[in-house]
C-alpha cells in the first residue's frame, strides 16, 4: 500500500513538472510608463490617488489559461502602496461577466508595496481568457500615491472612485474619469509553450492611437491583433503596443528615446518573437520644422544640439536591429508616414524622410518592411496623407487610415 501511495505521489510530481514545463507566459497588452509632467506629446496628468480605486479596461490580444499584471512605480519617488486588486472579464456591453471577478495577489498577499523606480509582477490569477477579450483591472491605493507613473494616451476611459476600496464591486460610480493609464503597464497570459507568439510595437503617437475613436480599439496595432487572431486556426498572437505620443528615436522628450527604452519596453516582453519599429517623424519634425511664434515654442525647447539627420536615424535603427538580433528576435521597419501640413513639417525634414524610407525599403537590414507611407499617402501629392486617412492634423491617422495601415501588413511575415 505504501509503495502504491509512493508511486502515485511520484506520478503526480512528474505530471506537475510536465505541466509547468509546457506552460509559457506571453505578453498580451502593454502601455509604456511615463513620468508626470509636460513633454513633446500629451503628458500624463499630475494625478495622485489617495484612498481611491481606479478601474481600467484593457483589450488583450493573445488568450491563455491564467493572467498576471505588471504594475509600475517606475517614475515614483517613494514606495507605492497597493491595497487590493482584482481582474474580471467584460461582456460586449462592458459589464463584468458574473463569476469571473478574481482577486489579484502579490506573493500570496492581497496588497503589496512597490519600491520607488520599480515595476512589480502580480501572482498568477486563475482566469481563462480568449484572444481579444476585454478585462477590467481594478487597483485600490489606501494612501497618497504621489504623482502617478502613467501612460498619457489611453484612448480608453479609466474610472476613479471617490473614496474607499471598490475593487470587488462589479461597478461603482466614478468621481472622475481619465483618458490615461495609471500604474498599469502590462498584462501577461499563460499559455501552452510554443502555442503563442508576440509582436511588440516600438512607436510614437501614430501607434499610440492618437486620432482613433476612444474606447473602440481602433489603433493600428489593435487591428493587427484582430487579423493575426482571426479564425479558429489561430495559435494566439500577442500584440503589445509600446507607442508613446511624442516619442523619438534619438532624443528624450516624451519619455525616454526609443534607443534608451528598447530593453525595458520591448526586449523584456515575455514570449517576444517579432518587433515592429515605426518611429522617426518626431525626430524630423522637432529637428527641422519648429514653426515660428508661440506654437513652436515647445518644439524649439526640445530641439537637439545635433539635428536628427537621415544618417543619424538610420544609425539608430541599426542599433535596434543589432539588439533585437542578439535576442533572436525578428525586427521589421515601417516607413515614416507623410506629414506635410502638420505644424512641424519642413522641406528639410521631408528630404530626410525620403532618404530614410528609401533605406528601409532597399537597405535589407531590417528583417522585413512594412510600407505605412504607401498605405497613407495621397497618390496625387505623396508628401501628404490622403484626405480622410488622417485625423484632420495631417499627422495622425483616422480610424480609416489606421485600418488601411493594419491591412497593408503582409501576414506572411509572421508565419
Amino acid at each position: 500500500m505504501k509503495n502504491l501511495a509512493r508511486a502515485a505521489l511520484v506520478a503526480l510530481l512528474f505530471a506537475s513538472a510536465a505541466q509547468a514545463a509546457s506552460a509559457q507566459w506571453v505578453g498580451t497588452w502593454g502601455a509604456s510608463p511615463l513620468p508626470a509632467g509636460p513633454a513633446t506629446g500629451p503628458a500624463p496628468p499630475p494625478t495622485s490617488l489617495d484612498n481611491q480605486t481606479v478601474r481600467q479596461i484593457v483589450r488583450i490580444s493573445a488568450g491563455g489559461n491564467r493572467v498576471r499584471l505588471r504594475l509600475t512605480n517606475e517614475y515614483g519617488a517613494k514606495p507605492l502602496h497597493v491595497g487590493a486588486a482584482t481582474v474580471a472579464l467584460l461582456d460586449s456591453k462592458g459589464d463584468v461577466v458574473p463569476g469571473t471577478q478574481r482577486p489579484v495577489h502579490f506573493a500570496g498577499q492581497a496588497g503589496t508595496w512597490i519600491p520607488a523606480a520599480s515595476p512589480l509582477l502580480s501572482d498568477a490569477v486563475d482566469l481563462k481568457v480568449a484572444p481579444l477579450s476585454r478585462l477590467a483591472v481594478s487597483l485600490y491605493f489606501p494612501e497618497n500615491t504621489g504623482p502617478c507613473t502613467c501612460h498619457a494616451v489611453g484612448a480608453q476611459e479609466a474610472q476613479v472612485s471617490d473614496t474607499g476600496d471598490h475593487t470587488a464591486e462589479p461597478a461603482f460610480a466614478p468621481k472622475q474619469t481619465l483618458q490615461s493609464r495609471l500604474f498599469l503597464s502590462g498584462v501577461e497570459v499563460e499559455t501552452t509553450a510554443g502555442r503563442a507568439k508576440v509582436v511588440a510595437v516600438l512607436g510614437d503617437s501614430i501607434s499610440d492611437g492618437v486620432g482613433s475613436t476612444p474606447g473602440t480599439n481602433r489603433r493600428w496595432p489593435d487591428l493587427l491583433a484582430d487579423r493575426l487572431n482571426a479564425g479558429k486556426g489561430s495559435l494566439g498572437w500577442g500584440v503589445v503596443n509600446h507607442g508613446i505620443s511624442g516619442n523619438r528615436v534619438l532624443d528624450d522628450g516624451a519619455g525616454q528615446s526609443a534607443l534608451a527604452r528598447f530593453d525595458r519596453d520591448i526586449l523584456s516582453v515575455p514570449g517576444l518573437t517579432h518587433v515592429i519599429v515605426f518611429e522617426g517623424v518626431n525626430d524630423l519634425g522637432i529637428s527641422w520644422g519648429a514653426p515660428a511664434g508661440p506654437q513652436g515654442e515647445r518644439f524649439r525647447a526640445l530641439q537637439p544640439a545635433v539635428k536628427a539627420s537621415a544618417e543619424r536615424i538610420i544609425d539608430g535603427y541599426r542599433q535596434l536591429i543589432a539588439r533585437a538580433h542578439e535576442h533572436g528576435v525578428r525586427i521589421y521597419g515601417a516607413t515614416i508616414a507623410p506629414y506635410e501640413g502638420a505644424a512641424y513639417w519642413s522641406a528639410e525634414g521631408e528630404a530626410n524622410r525620403a532618404k530614410i524610407n528609401a533605406w528601409i525599403r532597399t537597405g535589407k537590414e531590417f528583417d522585413g518592411v512594412l510600407d505605412f507611407d504607401a498605405a497613407l499617402r495621397d497618390p496625387a501629392k505623396p508628401t501628404q496623407m490622403l484626405q480622410g486617412k488622417h485625423a484632420g492634423d495631417h499627422l495622425h491617422g483616422s480610424d480609416a487610415g489606421y485600418n488601411d495601415v493594419a491591412n497593408s501588413i503582409d501576414l506572411k511575415l509572421f508565419r
